[in-house]
């Protein structure tokens, strides 16, 4: 049976969330440069960028869910590798940086949500997300941002124990390396949200 895309994209109870889009992640400054340069390849910010500006035509609330380190490490733990990557970084993500503000093209605007976690690897690890989608009364989560390889996926797969279901505009994601995003994408991803392309979904805001 076909899935309604309009339905499930109806703006009163439709968030979008934008997973990490930030300047030391995917933008200049970023320190994972395999994914930075996936994202720059693919064009990733343009087709995030598309997305949020037809969100925002809707009056879709918009979530950006953004990471951060302290100076002292503290309140953080190194223990799997991709965390200890981000503690080791020569560029940390230190709350107010350059590199721990979202790129410039997907800077927040007055009326939408930023959360911050610091310890982690999802939105809904550690924040009010979950909470503050019920008060909103969101039933659908847009996920775009990175990567595919560990924060979208995890993203959609908590939002689905949670109750709501994902939509994954596919351009708006990224990961690395291409071959294995397209494995995810095929044998994972589209089993728990619907994959749509962006201009399905930019369409239906429009």
């Amino acid at each position: 049976m076909p899935v309604d895309l309009a339905a499930l994209l109806e703006p009163s109870r439709t968030a979008l969330l934008l997973m990490e889009c930030q300047e030391g992640i995917i933008g200049e400054g970023g320190t994972l440069s395999a994914l930075a340069d996936a994202v720059r390849r693919h064009g990733t910010v343009g087709q995030i960028a598309r997305v949020l500006g037809a969100a925002r035509t809707k009056g879709v609330a918009v979530f950006h869910c953004l990471m951060a380190r302290r100076s002292d490490g503290g309140g953080a733990t190194a223990n799997c590798l991709l965390l200890a990557a981000t503690r080791k970084s020569d560029r940390p993500l230190l709350p107010g940086s350059p590199q721990q503000a979202p790129v410039q093209a997907l800077a927040p605007v007055e009326g939408e949500w930023v959360l911050t976690r610091y310890h982690g690897l999802t939105p809904f690890h550690g924040t009010e997300l979950d909470q503050l989608l019920r008060n909103l009364g969101v039933r659908t989560v847009v996920a775009t941002g990175v990567s595919v390889n560990i924060g979208i996926l995890g993203l959609v797969l908590e939002a689905v124990n949670a109750g709501y279901q994902v939509v994954i505009p596919r351009e708006a994601v990224a990961g690395t390396p291409d071959e294995y995003v397209a494995a995810v994408m095929e044998h994972t991803l589209r089993l728990l949200a619907m994959l749509a392309p962006v201009d399905r979904v930019v369409g239906v805001w429009s």
